[in-house]
């Protein structure tokens, strides 16, 4: 009998600008995720709260070591479109910004977004468009795809 290891999601993106630029583009939430957003994403223990349409996640920065990590943990949300509206509820996002050969790296794992749960494709894509394309846009060209007022990014593909 053999187990599947359940392994929450996780991308990378490596970038050759300084440390300082990637973690300012990664707190800087409006420009490569949505501009639908409440709140201050920079400092620790801020809560914002960030959303498309009828959905939302309402976040708390848990953790900040400059140039090198940001926790995030969801408060509360509210996945419209899902039966368990709840899933990202109690869930983290863990940046790590690391120094690889001639680049940074952007490290992002969503602790609790795993492949089994009703959201994980969806969601899966959804992290991919924003992290590997609309953040990593942000950082090397200092222009993300992050949703807007009236439209999803993603409905723009």
């Amino acid at each position: 009998m053999s187990s599947r290891v359940q392994t929450d999601y996780h991308a990378e993106i490596d970038t050759p600008v300084s440390a300082g630029k990637v973690f300012d583009a990664i707190n800087n939430v409006t420009g490569w995720w949505t501009v639908n957003i409440e709140g201050s994403t920079k400092n620790l223990n801020d809560i914002f709260i960030v959303r498309f349409g009828e959905t939302y996640s309402r976040i708390q920065i848990t953790e900040i070591i400059p140039g090198k990590k940001i926790v995030w943990k969801v408060l509360d949300c509210n996945l419209h479109w899902m039966k368990d509206k709840k899933e990202w509820k109690d869930t983290s996002i863990i940046w790590e910004v690391l120094p690889v050969k001639n680049a940074t790296r952007v490290a992002m794992t969503h602790v609790g977004l795993r492949p089994g749960i009703e959201c994980y494709e969806d969601c899966r894509k959804g992290w991919n468009h924003y992290v590997k394309e609309s953040l990593f846009r942000l950082i090397g060209e200092d222009r993300g795809v992050p949703d807007h007022k009236d439209f999803s990014a993603l409905e723009r593909q």
